[in-house]
């Protein structure tokens, strides 16, 4: 790759390094250069420009970032679109995450250009959560470094990254009593079990209460075993302080084996790992009557997700296992995992898409032009099933003109109908009603049209996986060859002023005011500038077709 300052004799097809202004013009960091580029930029009298240009072997960042987010993804993860160098694993469900840290080191390793960041080993990842994100530093890099990514990538037993699902299941909870005891302490740790089962989808336990004898923790475990328990967890009245202590003595009773005993997690020193007929049982420890985070967390988290949990595991767990409040700590580890998960738990945006369906499509002239085909199907509902195909959810679409006639040709859709009878008072109305309908938690919007048939999926993740207000791209339009088109992405903060658009006009009045936080994501095709207006276009379009 050839990089530094480039005479625009030879900037055509180059990559922008850093922006800049041309006149009413702006280009931004990483725009490929086209041939009305160039001469914009040389009508404004810029002479050369800061670049990157690709040579022979070389392979662009995002081509990086896609091919290796696609070698080292395994189940239950989904890649993003790669946009600016960068490719996110995003969970599609609940799960643990596995990850080969080996593998991973030495793949961040073979070269500096290409980065893998993960969330940390075995971490309970919740839906839409990004668990992983590729990212390509240059703007390319040599096809060699590639291929060493992707070989090593395809090396070991299984994927380098997936996601484990939780799995349900049946617990039995023992806990045993001594004369002094109250119930009240039983019951405190019921609770505090039923509470982290729920969190992982599983029912209440199903408890036995019996005496602090071997004999007794052995048949306890015999009847939830019958009962069809399939995780087994006991709760001594007193600490587990040896491997023939009353616990382990009642679990190898009942036929179990021991498999380990003691971990490096702090709280969570005390615990056992047995198993008993092919069944995973755990001596508690003390701390597990308690709702805060130990190591007995860890463990069930893993098991619940079908994860092997054998004792070099457990072993292997000191790096990060003090869990342990501390004095020289500044503020208490639940006051402060409290106040900085929202902000550090990273996720997928919140993307609505919003079709808008309600013109009288009057240059079309009888005929309403969305219930015209393309491809044998009503214009319109191209439209709606490439959002429903999309990472946006919810698909809101307004209606207007002939709604009877529209509603029923999105029978069955999984959309949400939304009337506007103002339509007749231009496209700002339908946009009011449709930003109106917008759920609460939305990171932002993907305003589409009813009469671009020809925008698919794909285009649409692009400009979700472009979106990032913290990097400065809060609005992402789509460009074919340096002309913008639609759909437009616009980000919550717009949502308010987007409301006070009058007339038969979008967002285009909006987005000229805040250049500096648009960013232009290239398409593959020019299916973003092709919408339907005229009897003849709808002609040219099926014959093109």
């Amino acid at each position: 790759m050839i990089f530094g300052e480039t005479p625009l004799a030879e900037a055509e097809g180059a990559i922008l390094a850093h922006a800049l202004k041309a006149g009413n013009a702006r280009f931004k960091k990483g725009r490929r250069l086209s041939k009305t580029d160039v001469a914009a930029l040389r009508a404004a009298g810029i002479a050369k420009v800061i670049a990157a240009r690709l040579e022979a072997g070389d392979v662009h960042e995002d081509e990086v970032a896609a091919a290796i987010a696609a070698a080292v993804r395994g189940s239950n993860l989904t890649a993003s679109a790669a946009f600016t160098g960068r490719c996110n694993l995003i969970a599609e469900g609940r799960g643990v995450l596995a990850l080969d840290r080996a593998r991973l080191d030495r793949l961040n390793l073979v070269d500096e250009a290409v980065t893998i960041a993960t969330l940390p080993p075995y971490d309970l990842v919740e839906p839409k959560q990004m668990a992983a994100t590729i990212k390509i530093i240059p703007f390319a890099v040599p096809r060699r470094v590639l291929e060493a990514c992707l070989a090593l990538a395809g090396e070991g037993a299984g994927p380098l990254v997936s996601l484990a699902p939780l799995r349900p299941r049946r617990v039995g909870l023992v806990q045993t009593t001594l004369p002094a005891q109250k119930a009240s302490l039983l019951d405190k740790t019921r609770a505090a079990i039923d509470s982290r089962l729920a969190a992982l989808d599983c029912a209440e336990a199903e408890e036995r209460r019996c005496g602090h004898e071997t004999e007794a923790v052995a048949a306890a475990l015999g009847e939830l075993r019958e009962a069809g328990c399939e995780l087994l967890l006991v709760s001594g009245a007193s600490a587990i302080v040896d491997r023939r202590d009353v616990v382990p003595a009642g679990i190898a009773a009942a036929g179990g084996a021991i498999e380990h005993f003691g971990m490096p997690v702090d709280p969570g020193n005390l615990m056992l790992l047995a198993e008993l007929d092919g069944l995973p049982v755990i001596g508690l420890p003390g701390c597990a009557r308690s709702p805060k985070v130990n190591g007995f967390d860890w463990v069930l988290q893993r098991l619940l997700a079908d994860l092997p949990v054998a004792p070099r595991d457990v072993m292997t767990m000191g790096a990060g296992g003090l869990l342990k409040e501390i004095p020289i700590r500044p503020l208490p580890r639940a006051a402060a995992v409290e106040a900085q998960a929202p902000a550090e738990v990273p996720r997928a945006p919140r993307i609505a898409a919003l079709v808008l369906a309600a013109g009288r499509s009057t240059r079309m002239g009888r005929v309403n032009k969305l219930l015209a085909e393309v491809e044998g199907r009503p214009m319109l509902l191209n439209a709606v099933r490439a959002a429903l195909a999309s990472q946006a959810e919810p698909v809101i679409v307004v209606t207007g003109h002939e709604r009877e006639a529209v509603e029923s040709t999105l029978a069955g859709q999984p959309v949400t109908l939304v009337h506007n009878p103002d339509y007749a008072g231009g496209l700002s109305t339908s946009l009011h009603r449709g930003l109106g309908a917008l759920p609460e938690e939305s990171d932002g919007v993907v305003v589409c049209l009813g009469d671009m048939p020809l925008v698919g999926a794909q285009a649409i993740d692009r400009l979700i996986a472009a979106f990032s207000p913290l990097e400065g791209r809060a609005i992402c339009i789509p460009t074919w060859q340096g002309k913008r088109g639609n759909p437009v992405l616009l980000g919550r903060q717009f949502l308010a002023e987007l409301q006070t658009i009058a007339g038969d006009v979008g967002a285009k009045a909006l987005i000229g005011d805040y250049p500096e936080l648009v960013a232009e994501v290239p398409m593959p095709d020019d299916a973003v500038l092709t919408d339907v207006d005229t009897p003849d276009g709808l002609a040219r379009l099926k014959t093109a077709g």
